[in-house]
């Protein structure tokens, strides 16, 4: 069973500057609560198409992705090159669209398919409450923290 769901907030900030901070690997664990690693592999040092990065949840399981689409500060795009045994694909997008009030509605979407099938409905769950809570995260941090 596949499982596609997306989710979105409404940030004080530009598209270019949040664009930036989210595919900063140097930065990423300052505002994102669901990782304990966030690096680039292979000597890369920005991300972009072709580029791979490797991350590692902090109930401690990782995934390389590997860039499909980078377009900044509009969309970015990824799929799984390698992960845990019970993801069979995953992919996920993030879109920056700037809002005439001066803020910017950041979106995340995301499939994933679970091996075994039966899997996939409890994944794409604790998928869609994770990815609301990075949302949030980035949220406060841009807005009260101070980025």
């Amino acid at each position: 069973m596949s499982a596609t769901f997306e989710d979105s907030v409404l940030i004080c900030a530009s598209a270019e500057s949040l664009f930036r901070l989210t595919q900063d690997y140097t930065r990423r664990l300052e505002w994102d609560p669901f990782l304990k690693v966030a690096t680039l592999v292979g000597g890369a040092v920005e991300p972009g198409v072709g580029v791979r990065a490797w991350c590692v949840a902090k109930s401690g399981f990782g995934m390389e992705t590997e860039y499909v689409s980078f377009d900044p500060p509009r969309r970015t795009a990824v799929r799984m090159t390698k992960g845990p045994l019970f993801l069979r694909k995953f992919s996920g997008s993030w879109v920056f669209r700037e809002e005439p009030n001066g803020q910017t509605r950041v979106t995340f979407r995301y499939h994933v398919v679970a091996r075994p099938k039966w899997l996939g409905k409890f994944l794409g769950g604790r998928f869609e409450k994770d990815t609301t809570r990075r949302l949030l995260a980035l949220k406060r941090f841009c807005e009260l923290d101070g980025a």
